[in-house]
């Protein structure tokens, strides 16, 4: 998939507090309070207690995704991730997911361009079994034709069905291509059809041989748990498997863009013309990160659902859209975007609300944002921040996707601080260095009959 999610713990056997403190590393209380230790063979384990229910989620993530694949094969990654639900040296093909539902779990797993994840929630007392099994398949996974096969054409016709047939999809792969021209992000996290049907079962074998690790991985358990039960857990599970020798992570470097870059696509099966535009920014690790935090309020004020400036300038006061906003990715491994969009309002030329929404920008970047749009924006997301604590998978996705792309545990649970520092000199700062249309990629969606863009 890809990405797409998809009692107490038996105390007998803990092992005493003060034997754990030396394997922990609490960070300051912030969001999560989990935590932290790493086994012999460099996994790195991160717990998050949650007692309010009797359940836990039990996340493998491996630091590996698609954008890590050799150059022409694309696709390797998620089709790996399709593969290790079949069967390992020790279990049959499927044993691993009836053995979930015959104890009222639920799986998933997920493919992204930074990492592969694997998760479980189910009673805490089945969490063992969850880590000797994610152990079985983290070394002892089976591969043959017989296998490979079937699953190509299941994948096949999964990237018919999400993108083939869905025009917004199309064009989504089509703008992500024209946006990086050397970086591995271009491509899609399924693959190219062309390429998927070339991946060779020694491709497949030897993109897990070389990526699937414990030291290349993160283990993350939220829920009713106790940290030095987890590592007891995790020590006679992962702890057994032998760390590897790992090739650096290399990523092509992306050239500077120059000029700004327009995709259209037109489509029968389009109703309701459609329009983004996405700008090269910084993540939290990559480019100039000292904008993130910035970009993260910016997106927020000028794009935050019905409260943002866009919103209530395109859709509520001029009438112009049927729907608007704005996006930034900050948690990418490398260069991420900052992006605006909106649906036009039937009858609408695209053209018409695209100079609105340039008015916009200009006007933000002229005039900036003001001191009770930006608390009210860092209200709102450490708003969201308490409510994210509340749930018990949540954390583990939040935590798992981090540590998987290059920040760690303290950067998570520093981020309200940061965001709290944030300044209306930074937020305008921000706005000046991502708002360049030479480094803008321009997406529009149209019916084949006609041109709404006059």
């Amino acid at each position: 998939m890809i990405w797409s999610l998809c009692s107490r713990t038996l105390r007998a056997l803990l092992l005493p507090a003060a034997f754990l403190l030396p394997f922990a590393n609490a960070a300051h209380a912030q969001v999560f309070n989990p935590t932290t230790f790493e086994l012999d063979n460099g996994m790195q384990v991160v717990v998050i207690e949650n007692h309010r229910a009797p359940v836990v989620t039990h996340m493998v993530w491996y630091r590996v995704g698609a954008a890590d694949e050799p150059a022409g094969k694309s696709g390797i990654a998620h089709y790996l991730e399709h593969l290790m639900f079949k069967g390992t040296e020790t279990r049959a093909s499927g044993e691993f997911s009836q053995i979930i539902a015959d104890l009222g779990g639920r799986e998933n797993a997920f493919t992204s361009q930074d990492y592969t994840g694997y998760f479980q929630t189910i009673s805490p007392r089945h969490l063992g079994l969850m880590m000797e099994l994610e152990a079985d398949r983290m070394t002892g996974l089976i591969l043959t034709d017989e296998i490979i096969e079937p699953e190509r054409r299941v994948i096949l016709e999964e990237r018919r069905s999400r993108t083939g047939n869905n025009p917004r999809s199309l064009l989504s792969e089509q703008v992500a291509a024209a946006t990086y021209l050397n970086h591995p992000y271009r491509l899609p996290v399924i693959g190219w059809a062309h390429e998927i049907e070339g991946l060779s079962r020694a491709d497949l074998e030897s993109f897990y041989e070389t990526w699937y690790a414990p030291n290349n991985a993160v283990l993350v358990v939220s829920g009713d748990v106790d940290p030095a039960e987890v590592f007891r857990l995790a020590r006679e599970t992962y702890g057994k498997i032998e760390a590897k020798v790992l090739p650096p992570r290399f990523r092509p470097v992306e050239p500077p863009q120059l000029a700004p870059r327009e995709v259209v696509m037109r489509d029968a099966r389009v109703d309701q013309p459609a329009w983004s535009r996405r700008y090269l920014a910084p993540s939290y690790v990559a480019g100039d990160n000292e904008h993130a935090y910035a970009l993260e309020l910016l997106a927020e004020i000028i794009g935050g659902g019905a409260t943002g400036r866009i919103y209530r300038s395109i859709v509520v006061d001029q009438s112009l859209a049927a729907s608007a906003g704005a996006w930034y990715s900050p948690g990418d491994l490398d260069l991420t975007t900052f992006g605006v969009w909106f649906s036009p309002r039937p009858g609408v030329p695209v053209d018409t609300v695209r100079d609105a929404m340039d008015d916009q920008i200009a006007d933000l970047l002229k005039d900036g944002i003001t001191a009770d749009e930006l608390e009210r924006a860092k209200q709102r997301l450490i708003d969201s921040a308490i409510f994210a604590r509340d749930s018990v998978a949540g954390p583990a996705r939040v935590l798992g996707a981090a540590l998987a792309s290059g920040q760690t545990v303290a950067d998570v649970e520093a981020w309200p601080d940061r965001i709290r520092a944030v300044t209306v000199e930074q937020v305008d700062a921000a706005a000046r260095e991502v708002f360049n249309v030479n480094r803008s990629t321009t997406g529009v969606l149209l019916p084949v009959e006609g041109d709404s863009r006059t």
